[in-house]
């Protein structure tokens, strides 16, 4: 199955940060160009919260994003569980948590961790998936859906 390719003059997505209490509604692709104000807004509300470090995202994951919206048909935000994380608050959730990677792609700024209202984690599962984009990692117990822009997997 091919990548599902959404062609659109513009492309917008909503983030709600758990953590922080922040939400971000914005256009961050429009004439065909990345917005760079726009990119830095993302790139703050992902931010690793804990150390106040900001990183830069992959555009590519926004893109990825954009199209799980489409395919789930909403418009809701993606409440933000891990966005960006720096490398001493990656190596405290690794010491202790099974689930995080030594070498996790958030520390690159090219996994996020979500949940959307309104759909379930399996819809959201599934809508990953259907990127075939990069890896789609799924947490029933606790409460979201992992995406990166890395090579193509799924746990």
């Amino acid at each position: 199955m091919a990548r599902t390719t959404v062609q659109l003059r513009r492309r917008s997505l909503k983030f709600y940060a758990l953590h922080t209490d922040e939400s971000l509604t914005t256009t961050y692709w429009e004439n065909g160009r990345y917005i760079p104000d726009e990119l830095d807004r993302i790139n703050y509300i992902l931010r690793d919260f804990r150390a106040n470090e900001v990183k830069p995202i992959d555009p590519a994951l926004l893109d990825l994003l954009t199209r799980i919206q489409h395919r789930l048909g909403t418009n809701e935000a993606f409440q933000v569980i891990s966005g960006y994380r720096s490398p001493v608050t990656n190596a405290m959730l690794h010491a202790n948590s099974e689930g995080v990677a030594v070498h996790s792609l958030h520390l690159e700024g090219k996994a996020i961790d979500i949940c959307v209202p309104g759909r379930s984690l399996a819809q959201l599962r599934g809508a990953a998936l259907a990127q075939q984009a990069g890896g789609v990692g799924y947490y029933p117990k606790s409460n979201f859906v992992h995406v990166d822009t890395g090579r193509v997997r799924f746990w």
